[in-house]
């Protein structure tokens, strides 16, 4: 399968955070790409494995994070597919995709 725009948008931005995490440390991070870290985390997961037990050991928080964070930055549309237990966005993730990418993107302008 070809990727979508936002697919090719999350893989590039995701790699752009977690280079200057490794570079700068997590704490240089803004609350957008926190967010986007977990997001990125979450689609590897679901994209590799079909899952997101893999997510769980990438990164074991960041599914209750990337609800945290989504809520603090009034992103509804994420806060409210990462608030569902794990097997619900399990199921949902794909359908919600193009909606958190476009809050994440709205989330890097402002």
């Amino acid at each position: 399968m070809i990727p979508s725009d936002n697919e090719t948008w999350l893989i590039d931005t995701g790699d752009d955070v977690i280079q200057k995490k490794a570079e700068q440390g997590r704490n240089a991070l803004t609350t957008c790409e926190r967010l986007i870290h977990c997001v990125w985390v979450a689609d590897y997961s679901m994209r590799n494995a079909g899952d997101l037990l893999t997510a769980s050991n990438l990164y074991p928080p960041f599914q209750e994070e990337a609800a945290q964070l989504a809520g603090e930055l009034g992103l509804a549309r994420t806060s409210a597919a990462f608030s569902l237990p794990a097997a619900e966005l399990e199921r949902a993730y794909f359908d919600a995709f193009d909606d958190i990418c476009a809050e994440l993107q709205d989330c890097l302008r402002t």
